[in-house]
């Protein structure tokens, strides 16, 4: 039952989205932007991307050091990019999150607390870091762009960080989250979940490192919302980087929407409403979404080609 609420509730969201998309784009002037989009400007948001899984494969080889779990570089990265292949068929970038733990149990036995503390930890980090860079980008919409209902979100969401944060991290929550073990032991959940809260307790005391995986983080965050800003560059779309850091956090936001495949859709219509409300035409709007979807779906062929490999390679 529960399974078919879950495929119900995505073709629902899904159709919607999608008969938005289709009412507010031309189909055809939509074909014509992409068919003449600039491939410079495509292949450098590719490239951003790309040279982005270095610095996070690294974050997490830190992460994972300071727990016991040693690990190398390049195997991580392999790692990263089959978590990429992952999340275009499972739901949104958690079907990623759920391949990096695997993988890593797999090759350190006994290590599931470390792996899946380690993880949601960066989801942490970057929650953080989205944090920081939707507090920017609200100082910069304030009386410059019209997205009001989108401020709004971003305000939310920085509450709800900073909420988490006090959760996890936070040594007087430890009474009130007691109430809620006879639940969480019904449903059979409790041990796993206090061993990632554990995992990710004990970061507590790692001021240091966090505040440098943080900064790092931070950095990368930043850089990557340059590859949409690329992205509508390639299809025309003239706008200055400075309203995609409105856009960025959201859209991060958004993309871990568990209702659909790797956010099919949902991204999309996102983009055409945004950038509809800064006076970009619906198709190159689309358009910017889609090829920035290209651009996640080209950063998960290293990772397919890999599993490929080995799917074939004689054990």
């Amino acid at each position: 039952m529960r399974r078919l609420w879950r495929v119900g509730a995505t073709l629902v969201v899904t159709g919607l989205c999608t008969a938005y998309i289709l009412w507010k784009i031309d189909v055809g002037k939509t074909v014509h932007v992409l068919a003449h989009a600039r491939v410079l400007w495509f292949l450098a948001a590719l490239a951003i991307m790309v040279a982005s899984v270095w610095p996070m494969a690294w974050r997490w080889q830190r992460l994972l050091a300071a727990r016991g779990v040693h690990d190398s570089l390049p195997r991580l990265v392999r790692t990263y990019f089959v978590g990429y292949a992952a999340g275009q068929v499972l739901p949104t970038a958690l079907g990623g999150d759920a391949s990096r733990i695997y993988e890593t149990v797999r090759r350190h036995e006994g290590s599931g607390g470390a792996a899946a503390g380690t993880v949601l930890l960066e989801r942490a980090l970057g929650g953080a870091a989205t944090l920081v860079l939707a507090i920017i980008g609200f100082a910069l919409a304030v009386g410059r762009y019209s997205v009001g209902g989108y401020l709004w979100v971003e305000l939310a969401f920085v509450v709800a960080t900073v909420a988490l944060g006090v959760l996890l991290f936070s040594t007087r929550m430890r009474r009130p989250l007691q109430l809620v073990r006879p639940l969480l032991r019904a449903l059979r959940i409790e041990r796993p979940l206090r061993d990632v809260y554990v995992a990710l307790h004990a970061f507590r005391n790692e001021v240091r490192l966090l505040t440098s995986m943080f900064a790092l983080t931070l950095a990368v965050q930043a850089v990557r919302v340059l590859a949409i800003w690329c992205s509508g560059k390639a299809v025309g779309v003239d706008l200055s980087p400075r309203p995609y850091y409105v856009m960025g956090p959201l859209l991060f936001l958004v993309a871990l929407v568990p209702f659909t495949i790797n956010g099919l859709a949902v991204r999309e219509s996102f983009f055409v409403s945004f950038l509809g409300a800064l006076g970009v035409s619906a198709d190159p709007a689309f358009a910017t979404g889609f090829l920035y979807f290209v651009v996640t779906i080209a950063l998960a062929l290293p990772g397919a080609g890999i599993l490929f490999r080995e799917a074939f390679k004689p054990r």
